[in-house]
């Protein structure tokens, strides 16, 4: 009980000197600026036009999309890698707000000053919090002792990640072991499963983790019922339920609890930010491309008869197929003339590439270079087909070629832009594209999303891998 007073108090501690760096960042980014900057006046305005309140609000929210306050130890590259992304949202939604509202428009100098002093000030408290906490439970202060049921593998690693981190502040009892147990490793044995009643009289112990193999989660059942009659927590390893890479929640359906493996994103706020980024990008896209795309319209009629968009079945996500929409940049016989090419493909794979396709319109290689004839896709993501950036959408006739691995791509909705599109195009064999794919839905984030994105602008003017 006090180890959780501590660690509320703890918690309650470091967002309170958060805020307090957040508000002192301010004249002291000011007082930086002052000193080496040209322009002490319109800094000094600046600074006292600067709405700390509103930097304030949109940290907490981007301080909790980033998971900052859930990461132990509080100190560490991943929880440094959290703060910093979380200051670069709210320094990017102080920007775009800069065209919205007055209110936002600090000087780009003032706006990074305070960013990074912001940075520097939380880290330090980080790692102040980390020493002192570490010092602490070192000495014995708000220590939260248990024991581990199982004498297994999995029970030896559970003791293992403890010591490795003492400023968690977790000490250990011993080992309780089950059925015929097995060597025990570093640590006493407190005795069986069969005696845990009395080994909960007897020692003092603030929870128990059971980490015991598969074969033998059946016998805990009666255990874990009996530390909750005593109040004592149980933490459960669920090493045992791991299905190779698979990511692993826990769920409730109707009150039934349910363990769920993905190995696709399933953040769902993540996610409906992706989707809003959509959205909104889209269809900015199609208002001010507009005139852009009238001039191509103009150009794909005069050059060859027939229509100015070519709409072709493609496969989506788990297999979902929806007519996907571009400029037409092939002549109308293009599809019956495929067969008579298929020997010269230059693609690995299912795939068809030509880099001197003769089907291919003068406007259309124009269009192909400059990746103008993908830009109406912009409609099929603002519909909710394509997502910005995603695997490509294959043709049907490609998937029912796929290996089985390579199907784990069409997991996801597809997109305009992925890996493959900035690492060379056709000049990437296919099963490499695949892979790309892969490690793409494997490490997918929002970050990953906006660097792709970022990345694909040079990719697309300097017209890379594209024919």
């Amino acid at each position: 009980m006090l180890k959780h007073a501590y660690t509320r108090a703890g918690d309650a501690a470091i967002r309170l000197a958060d805020v307090s760096a957040l508000i002192f960042s301010l004249p002291i980014a000011a007082r930086v600026l002052e000193r080496f900057g040209p322009q002490a006046d319109k800094v000094a305005a600046e600074a006292a036009a600067f709405p700390v309140e509103i930097a304030l609000l949109l940290w907490v929210a981007s301080a909790w999309f980033h998971r900052v306050y859930d990461e132990r130890p509080r100190a560490g590259s991943r929880s440094l890698v959290r703060i910093g992304r979380a200051l670069a949202v709210v320094a990017l939604l102080f920007l775009t707000g800069a065209a919205i509202d007055p209110r936002f428009a600090a000087g780009h100098g003032l706006l990074a000053a305070y960013v990074a002093i912001a940075f520097v000030l939380i880290s330090a408290i980080r790692a102040a919090f980390r020493l002192v906490s570490i010092a602490a439970r070192r000495r014995g202060y708000s220590l939260r002792r248990y024991a581990v049921v199982g004498t297994s593998t999995e029970g030896r690693e559970v003791v293992e990640a403890m010591e490795t981190h003492p400023e968690w502040g977790f000490d250990f009892a011993g080992f309780v072991t089950v059925g015929s147990g097995g060597r025990a490793g570093r640590g006493p044995t407190l005795g069986s499963l069969a005696d845990l009643g009395r080994i909960l009289e007897e020692e003092i112990l603030d929870e128990i983790v059971f980490a015991v193999p598969r074969e033998q989660f059946e016998l805990i059942e009666p255990a874990v019922q009996l530390c909750q009659e005593q109040g004592v927590e149980v933490r459960i390893s669920l090493d045992m339920l791991r299905f190779g890479p698979s990511s692993m929640r826990l769920t409730v359906l109707n009150d039934l609890p349910m363990v769920v493996f993905s190995r696709t994103p399933s953040d769902t706020l993540a996610l409906a930010t992706k989707r809003l980024f959509d959205i909104v990008l889209s269809g900015l896209a199609i208002v001010f491309m507009a005139p852009v795309f009238l001039g191509i319209a103009v150009a794909i009629k005069a050059g060859s008869p027939g229509p100015v968009f070519f709409r072709q079945k493609r496969v989506g996500r788990n297999g979902r197929t929806f007519p996907i929409l571009k400029f037409r940049s092939m002549y109308q016989d293009a599809e019956a003339r495929l067969e008579a090419l298929k020997a010269q493909n230059e693609m690995t794979g299912p795939v068809f590439k030509m880099r001197e396709d003769p089907r291919v319109t003068a406007a259309g290689r124009f269009l192909r270079k400059t990746s103008l004839d993908e830009f109406p896709q912009f409609w099929n993501v603002l519909m909710g087909d394509m997502s910005i950036v995603g695997p490509r959408p294959p043709l049907p006739a490609e998937v029912r070629q796929y290996k089985r691995w390579h199907r784990r791509r069409l997991s996801v909705k597809p997109g305009i832009t992925c890996i493959w599109q900035i690492s060379g195009r056709n000049n990437i064999d296919f099963d490499r594209w695949m892979e790309l794919d892969l490690e793409y839905i494997d490490t997918w984030s929002l970050w990953g999303d906006l660097k792709i994105f970022l990345r694909t602008i040079p990719a697309v003017l300097l017209s890379r891998g594209a024919s």
